[in-house]
């Protein structure tokens, strides 16, 4: 049993020590710590500073491990190691939400990915492992667009490591910033709900933030990586992955790849529903030490998907080609105020194409095709200062985002036949933007608060406008400012009591869909959609209000929230034609007075045994068009998920239980064609077998009691009988993973 001996006890120089996981040796960044009067957050290096205090509690909160409190033996041996492991208090593969420990970041959820995670095709869909996640669905097999508590697409800010990202080029969102996220290199997802994570740009509604995992240097050159595998009997989908990784003293690189396949899915009643698809990604990633302060870090990805069904819209996705290139820099202080300053771009380009070449018709009145192009290209610089118990992140940054492409439709039958019409979607648009922020923090005995600002200037054009475009908007360009604030203040009640609070408001202008899009069935129903440059910026006022209890055995956390858009934009029929004689008209983009949202999340995770824990977590959010007083369209209803997880033989052996209730949502709008959806219960179990340390094997059933359900959000099929999208029926997987 190590001892603190007398002259270190007394001594008067601050002591570094490094916090990590016990699990995947991940530092603990971000970490919230409390010692005696001294307090603050850990560095980038998962490293606090504490003057040695007899009798003293360190006390600990991180996404990763909640609340400890380190005493004793391990507090004296921490001190005379520099180093402190920590273990989760649950090892549930589920999201688990917290107190933002940083709380410009707003209320945070945090995911860490597990094997049968990284080898899905679309990073969308893991999302919805949280219950306040939702998705809509055209495609039984790729594509998944989240919507985080009603809110969805642009509303929304998808990045990786804070800053990359890539633009949907399909019109219809086939292929939204989501599906081309390289699951091989992410270590978690963190879902930042509310306006209020400003350092990463603006999303009113949200940010979702892809992190990568850290680099693994090491003192002498030695190799790592990992080698996945999973089958699925629903469907016929296999999916492999690896990674290989090389290190020494200054470099941390490797190379990842991603190949997944599948058929047709039999849904809970029997019927097959298209669902193909082939997807494969190929990446190389590197981290070089230039010296003892600055890190260069690059990234390197290549993403494609071919013949994928959409059985939910008019054409199937025929090939998705995307690079996502990335560069940063970091340059570490020497110990003072200054902390950190780091410089990123990036780089993105999306090669789409989607046709009718799939379908089944007869008769074929014609070949219909879009190929489609979109790109992104972006710099961020941020500085990072640190002094007492105050904290302060401010930079810049600058995004530029452009798409081009136009329908082709060459007639086979009728007075047109032998002739191709083209038309302009995309109108070569395009959109810059350009932003500085700031987040200030400070930390008392029992009082936390921060405050972030952010201004963007934001400016769209159209360099190719159609004709019928300009007939109706005689400007083609537009240049908006986009002022955002946020604050809140978080308040130990007690040693297990926690309260915050956080006010914000936040605009957004329109995205390239909402201002450019040219008569383009890209909404829930098949009116042709037609954008609308003068489209003002819509504001988000949202109040966030969080409440958590972190006992022994006993986790409760209570989320809600209040939002009121004002400008809100959505499209409202117009009285003009379309452009194809099929549609039943058109729908303009606009702005209406206001929509209000509101709602919350609850978890409950309670550890009945060391060896048993149990949760329950819930998520409902209300939507209001306050205007026509009808509900605002594509809102989830009511989910309820249950969890029974037991670990045994040492902790070999894990076997979960995974009971989910939805509610049915009779809440719809009608004016969008939205129909009401039934209620609905899933039973899933999955266990997992460490056959050796390094090479665990898992299996699920899915759907156990072949339930034909559908969720709210799934998109009606438009492809044979007019019925809902099902979810798959009973589905059994196995996964097997070594790694090294």
């Amino acid at each position: 049993m190590p001892i603190l001996d007398r002259s270190f006890a007394h001594a008067q120089n601050p002591k570094t020590i490094f916090l990590y996981s016990t699990s995947d040796q991940v530092p603990l960044i971000g970490a919230t710590y409390r010692y005696g009067e001294q307090q603050g957050i850990s560095s980038e290096q998962g490293s606090i500073q504490l003057q040695y205090t007899p009798d003293e509690v360190l006390q600990l909160r991180h996404l990763l491990i909640g609340t400890l409190r380190i005493s004793g033996n391990a507090l004296e041996e921490a001190f005379q190691t520099g180093k402190l492991a920590l273990s989760a208090q649950t090892r549930d593969l589920a999201p688990v939400s917290v107190l933002a420990l940083r709380p410009e970041d707003g209320i945070r959820s945090r995911q860490q990915l597990q094997v049968s995670e990284r080898l899905h095709q679309d990073a969308g869909a893991i999302l919805q492992a949280d219950p306040a996640i939702s998705g809509i669905r055209k495609s039984g097999s790729f594509g998944f667009d989240p919507v985080l508590r009603g809110f969805k697409y642009e509303q929304l800010n998808v990045v990786i490591d804070g800053f990359s990202s890539a633009a949907a080029a399909c019109p219809n969102r086939m292929d939204p910033p989501t599906s081309q996220v390289n699951l091989s290199r992410i270590q978690s997802v963190e879902i930042l709900k509310g306006p209020h994570a400003l350092r990463y740009g603006i999303g009113i509604g949200g940010t979702i933030n892809y992190q990568s995992a850290a680099p693994r240097f090491s003192t002498q050159w030695s190799t790592f990586g990992r080698v996945s595998s999973m089958v699925e009997t629903n469907g016929g989908i296999t999916r492999q992955e690896g990674m290989i990784g090389f290190s020494n003293a200054r470099f941390s690189g490797g190379i990842t790849a991603a190949y997944a396949t599948g058929s047709d899915y039999r849904d809970g009643t029997g019927t097959s529903v298209p669902a193909q698809f082939r997807r494969g990604t190929l990446s190389t990633f590197g981290n070089y030490q230039l010296n003892e302060r600055q890190l260069l870090s690059w990234n390197v990805q290549r993403n494609f998907a071919r013949d994928v069904d959409f059985p939910s819209l008019p054409m199937d996705l025929r090939s998705d080609d995307s690079w996502i290139n990335s560069l940063k820099h970091t340059l570490s202080g020497t110990g003072g105020i200054f902390q950190q300053l780091s410089t990123q771009i990036f780089y993105s380009h999306v090669d789409h194409l989607m046709d009718n070449g799939l379908r089944e018709l007869d008769p074929r009145p014609a070949n219909v095709r879009t190929p489609a192009i979109t790109s992104m290209v972006g710099g961020r610089t941020e500085g990072k200062w640190r002094w007492k118990n105050h904290q302060l992140y401010a930079g810049f940054d600058l995004r530029q985002e452009e798409a081009s492409g136009q329908r082709e439709r060459e007639f086979l039958q009728g007075p047109q036949a032998g002739t191709t019409r083209l038309e302009n979607a995309w109108q070569d648009s395009r959109i810059r933007k350009a932003g500085l922020f700031t987040s200030y923090e400070w930390h008392g005995t029992r009082l936390s608060w921060t405050s972030s600002l952010r201004l963007d200037l934001n400016q769209a054009e159209t360099r190719a406008p159609d004709g019928r475009f300009l007939e109706l908007f005689e400007a083609s360009s537009v240049t908006q400012w986009n002022p955002g604030l946020s604050s809140g203040m978080q308040y130990t009640l007690t040693e297990k009591d926690e309260i915050g609070f956080w006010l914000a408001r936040v605009s957004r202008s329109g995205s390239l869909t909402e201002r450019f899009i040219n008569f383009f069935p890209v909404g829930l129903d098949p009116f042709e959609v037609l954008g609308n440059p003068l489209l003002k910026p819509e504001t988000n006022h949202q109040a966030d209000l969080v409440y958590r209890r972190q006992g022994s055995s006993l986790s409760i956390q209570v989320n809600g929230f209040a939002a009121y858009i004002t400008d809100y934009i959505t499209g409202e029929i117009v009285d003009i034609a379309p452009r194809l004689p099929q549609a039943p008209g058109v729908r303009q983009m606009l702005n209406i007075g206001a929509a209000f949202k509101a709602g919350g999340e609850l978890s409950l995770i309670h550890a009945w045994h060391p060896q048993l824990t149990q949760e329950f977590r819930a998520a409902y959010t209300y939507g209001e068009n306050t205007v026509t007083g009808e509900a605002l369209p594509e809102i989830a209803p009511l989910d309820m998920r249950y969890q029974l997880h037991a670990r045994w033989l040492q902790d070999r052996l894990h076997t979960q239980l995974h009971l989910r209730h939805v509610r049915g949502q009779q809440r719809v709008a009608q004016s969008f064609g939205e129909f009401e959806s039934p209620a609905f219960t899933l039973l899933d179990l999955h266990l997992s077998y460490a056959i050796l340390p390094k090479l665990p094997v898992k299996l699920m059933v899915h759907n156990l009691l072949d339930a034909a359900y559908f969720e709210h959000l799934n998109r009606p099929l438009r492809v044979g009988e007019n019925r809902p999208l099902f979810e798959p029926g009973r589905n059994f997987s196995l996964s097997i993973s070594y790694h090294w």
